[in-house]
Parts: structure tokens; C-alpha cells; sequence
């Protein structure tokens, strides 16, 4: 029965080939990806993150993604535009890290609560300072001064 089926199998193949659907092919003359390279298990994982462009922080386990999430929170809430928000941002990552706190899974690794008034009272300092810095002055001369674009409704007329 094998015999069989290897037989269509060649035939389908070598029919393929005679009409010049393997010409041409994408990758074709080109090194196979990895070949000289040690087996890695999880290689399939890791070309589909990098095709679909998954950030590797996906991989980690629940209690270091929180960590991460946990040392961002200066740049995350950078750009909020009010304390409110702010304290909904550290608010919805506090109801996370607490939801592991109560069913830990992985590592055991310390993960603590953002302490929300300090964050609100960086993201404030963060703002004065920023109004405090002087705007520097408009650029003065031809290079500043807009062009008027040409439009051909805007034609000038002899008088």
C-alpha cells in the first residue's frame, strides 16, 4: 500500500516539475534559515513571534510581566493628560497584580502594588517642570517665513 502511495506521490511530483510549477519559487537558490545552527525546540515559537511581531515579553511568566508593566509606569503615564486618568492607569495595573496575588502562578518573585500617590505626585513634578522650562523663541528670517503655495486659480494676469 506504501508503495502505492509513494508512487503517486512521485508521479504527482515529477508532473509538477515537468510543467514548471516549482520554477521560480520564493526562496529558491537561497540557504535554508538556521541550517548550520544547533536545534532549538521552541524554534517555531520564536519565528512566529518574530513574523507577527510579538513582543518576547509574552513569554514571561505572569509575575515578571507585571514587573515590567510595574517599571514602565513613569512612561506610561507620562502623557495622560489628567491626575484622574492616572490614577485609573495605576488602578487597573493594582487590580492586576493583586488578581496574582490571591492565585500566584510561576516564579516566586515579590510583586507589590504601584503606590498610586506616588506616582500621581512624579507625574505632577514631571509636568511643572516641564512649564517651568522657557520655549525657546521662533526662528526668525526667510527660512521661518510660509510660502504661499502656488495654485493655478492664482495666476497672475498681465494688466
Amino acid at each position: 500500500m506504501t508503495n502505492m502511495w509513494e508512487a503517486t506521490v512521485e508521479a504527482q511530483i515529477r508532473s509538477a516539475q515537468e510543467r514548471g510549477e516549482f520554477d521560480n519559487l520564493p526562496g529558491a537558490g537561497k540557504p535554508i534559515p538556521g541550517r548550520n545552527q544547533p536545534y532549538d525546540e521552541s524554534w517555531w515559537i520564536k519565528s512566529f513571534m518574530e513574523r507577527e511581531k510579538l513582543p518576547s515579553e509574552l513569554l514571561l511568566p505572569t509575575p515578571l510581566q507585571l514587573r515590567r508593566k510595574i517599571e514602565r509606569v513613569p512612561h506610561d503615564v507620562r502623557d495622560l493628560p489628567t491626575e484622574q486618568a492616572v490614577r485609573a492607569f495605576c488602578a487597573v495595573l493594582n487590580a492586576e497584580v493583586m488578581a496574582w496575588l490571591r492565585m500566584p502562578t510561576g516564579p516566586k518573585v515579590v510583586v507589590r502594588p504601584v503606590n498610586v500617590d506616588e506616582v500621581v505626585r512624579r507625574w505632577r513634578d514631571e509636568r511643572q517642570a516641564a512649564a517651568a522650562r522657557p520655549t525657546p523663541p521662533p526662528a526668525t528670517g526667510s527660512a521661518s517665513t510660509p510660502r504661499r503655495a502656488w495654485l493655478p486659480w492664482r495666476r497672475r494676469t498681465a494688466a
